[in-house]
């Protein structure tokens, strides 16, 4: 049978156009990209030969201004240290973290897996959401049409809270680059006992002149130019195989300043200012407590009601310049004495129902007198009484009493470590009127830091030590002390300084003492001066006599001084209107709490009737013991029980009170308020309460 190749060879005829058409096409196609890869070849080499010869000078230019460019390392600032050397204030590690959502490689499935979870974990350790608000807060991100990149979920955590996080559904096991996690690490100033003397320690943060971190208040402020160090710098390098940094100059980090704060007297004060603004409402009070034979400031507190009825640190009022009122009279009276215008403190002053002096308003007495003792006129805080005395030496030469605070040193800056520290405002060519006010605490402003110091240089027969708040500074294999400094090495003798004693002793304990009725019955002796200033209003520049400011300034123990103090309280409004009663009741609170203590040296004894065969145990936990540090507190009850002054009244707390759960600050102040006799050793948290018997507990700290 003969085949039919005729439609077959017509078919393949018909095709072969076609077939060279395409073949024409991809050619074309070919040399289009040959032509382009030429081009762009052609384009790179004449950039390349733009960039390197006929430009090259330029770009040789810029590349040695980029490896000449001088960056600065900062340093890192120095801690802040309690005299124990406990750290105040210190540079911590912390985080924020961000989520890219936007990235390529984020691993989405996942994500919707593990939301659920995710949310119910950051609700858990990050409660700043609840768990329906971080699933509605990621969702939203996450179907947003244009994904942010950055997006912030957590801010200022610290490093255990991050490894924390890392563990969540969806972080736990995956790359960064899935997850789109970003950390972002930075240095945080932290003090890690809070507002503890906050205000005295200060705050840093960024100048108007440099984005550098630098101290703008308190001793931040003051001892900057020692925390904060000395600055490094660093250029970039060619290296053989890559461009690096290269440290010129290291940075030096900045001085660890070592200050005369003691961690449980700074407590003690604060506790105890706090306790009486808020019995009697006061707007704010300053407390400084310092020590008799070096001037370390132990104690510094500052604080002031704010808009919720809460006492907070606030500004530093104890360098500030008020006028004084009585307080300043022990100071006028020692000039008295060195000068020679009284010697026997029994002689007998004319007080009288007033004094006319100078053509100016009489000056009057809050209470009669016909007659004091030169003593009788501290005693019972008698303005005519010490005009009357002044003006026997002064009463043709004014400036010469105002230069006698020039003698001591009140016209100098004071130096202490506080930045906000003002110098006394006192006229030194005052007017006859003006002199006899100065002398009983009008028409002068003295900051009660200046106040304190003479005070204690009372207590310090005589010698006019320094205060201060820094006494060391540290830093890698170089610890610098710096040494107990005078103002004046001496300001008054030590018969005179003797005399003063006698006079302010009899303010707390005489028939007649301004103080006698809060703080004559103290556990621990005091002596001191009662002092009450009208505020002047800002606008009207007037006395309003409705605020009141209340001041009190002494030592303690009275007859061999330790520790010197002041105290001032601005307008209460209910319980407590007077200077003893008030400020002088905070001193004497935190006199009788350091007895108590033993921190006196003559801690009394409550534990008369302990059996034999009960030892107290004291135990510290071993070094490397384990998460938990285990601490042991012993207490032992006081024969009779505390009496407690109470604006209620007085009450009679017999009872054993539960402390579990409560810090050790706060166990402290419950127990001892309860009339427990404490001691301790460590901190932490009370985890177990253990009653041995009746008049013993034994408690188990976690500083966990």
């Amino acid at each position: 049978m003969k085949k039919d190749t005729t439609k077959r060879k017509t078919d393949t005829t018909r095709h072969k156009p076609n077939a060279n058409n395409n073949q024409s096409h991809i050619m074309a196609r070919y040399a289009l990209i040959t032509i382009g890869i030429i081009l762009i070849a052609g384009l790179i080499g004449y950039k390349l030969f733009w960039t390197t010869v006929i430009h090259a000078d330029e770009w040789n230019a810029k590349a040695n201004k980029e490896l000449e460019r001088i960056d600065t390392i900062a340093p890192v600032r120095g801690d802040i240290l309690a005299a124990d050397g406990s750290i105040l204030v210190t540079n911590l590690q912390y985080y924020n973290v961000r989520i890219d959502f936007g990235s390529e490689a984020f691993a989405k499935n996942a994500f919707i897996e593990n939301l659920e979870p995710l949310c119910d974990s950051l609700a858990k350790y990050f409660p700043t959401r609840t768990k329906d608000g971080w699933r509605e807060n990621l969702q939203k991100q996450y179907t947003a049409k244009k994904k942010s990149r950055s997006y912030k979920l957590l801010s200022k955590i610290s490093y255990a809270d991050l490894e924390r996080l890392r563990k969540f559904p969806f972080f736990e096991g995956r790359s960064r680059i899935k997850t789109g996690l970003i950390e972002e690490p930075f240095k945080k100033r932290d003090c890690p006992y809070g507002n503890m003397a906050r205000r005295s320690i200060g705050r840093v943060g960024q100048t108007k002149f440099c984005k550098e971190i630098h101290g703008i208040s308190g001793l931040e402020k003051a001892l900057d130019s020692l925390l904060y160090g000395s600055p490094g710098t660093y250029k970039r390098v060619a290296f053989t195989n890559r461009i690096g940094n290269w440290v010129d100059q290291p940075a030096v980090n900045g001085w660890n300043v070592t200050t005369t704060i003691d961690i449980t007297l700074q407590d003690i004060v604060e506790q105890e200012l706090n306790a009486i603004l808020d019995t009697c409402q006061a707007e704010w009070g300053s407390a400084v407590l310092m020590e008799v034979a070096t001037g370390d400031i132990k104690a510094i507190s500052n604080l002031e009601r704010d808009k919720n009825g809460n006492y907070i640190e606030a500004y530093n009022r104890a360098v500030v310049a008020y006028e004084p009122g009585s307080v300043v009279k022990p100071i006028s009276m020692m000039f008295a004495l060195e000068d020679g215008l009284v010697n026997d403190i029994n002689e007998v002053i004319t007080i009288g129902h007033s004094f006319p002096y100078a053509k100016g308003r009489a000056i009057t007495d809050s209470h009669y007198n016909s007659a004091l003792t030169v003593a009788g006129v501290i005693e019972e805080s008698s303005n005519i009484g010490m005009a009357r005395i002044i003006v026997r030496g002064y009463d043709n030469n004014p400036a010469g009493f105002a230069k006698r605070f020039e003698d001591i040193g009140f016209y100098e800056k004071m130096h202490s470590g506080i930045y906000e520290e003002e110098r006394p405002r006192i006229s030194r060519n005052p007017t006859r009127l003006d002199m006899s006010r100065m002398c009983f605490g009008y028409a002068t402003a003295i900051p009660p830091l200046y106040t304190l110091s003479v005070y204690n240089a009372i207590a310090n027969g005589g010698r006019y030590v320094r205060p201060r708040l820094v006494k060391g500074l540290s830093r890698e294999n170089v610890d610098s002390i710096i040494p107990v400094s005078y103002i004046r090495d001496r300001i008054c003798s030590e018969e005179n300084a003797t005399k003063l004693r006698t006079m302010l002793r009899l303010v707390v304990d005489g028939e007649h003492g301004t103080a006698r009725n809060f703080l004559k019955r103290s556990k621990v002796p005091l002596a001191g001066k009662t002092g009450t200033c009208y505020h002047i209003d800002t606008v009207t520049k007037s006395y309003d006599t409705s605020r009141k400011r209340l001041a009190f300034c002494g030592y303690f123990p009275a007859d061999n001084p330790k520790y010197s103090m002041i105290v001032l309280t601005f307008h209460p409004t209910k319980t407590f209107f007077g200077a003893g009663s008030t400020s002088g009741q905070v001193m004497k609170n935190v006199a009788e709490k350091m007895y108590s203590r033993g921190i006196l040296g003559d801690a009394s004894d409550y534990t008369a009737d302990v059996p034999q065969d009960y030892t107290p145990a004291l135990i510290n936990a071993p070094a490397n013991s384990g998460e938990y540090n285990e601490l042991r507190l012993s207490l032992t009850k006081k024969q009779q029980p505390r009496i407690i002054a109470s604006p209620k009244g007085n009450y009679m707390d017999t009872q054993m009170p539960s402390v579990l759960n409560l810090s050790l600050r706060d166990a402290l102040s419950k127990l001892e308020k309860a009339g427990y006799e404490v001691t301790f050793t460590g901190t932490g948290r009370v985890k177990n309460q253990q009653l041995i018997n009746e008049s013993k507990v034994l408690l188990t700290l976690s500083n966990s």
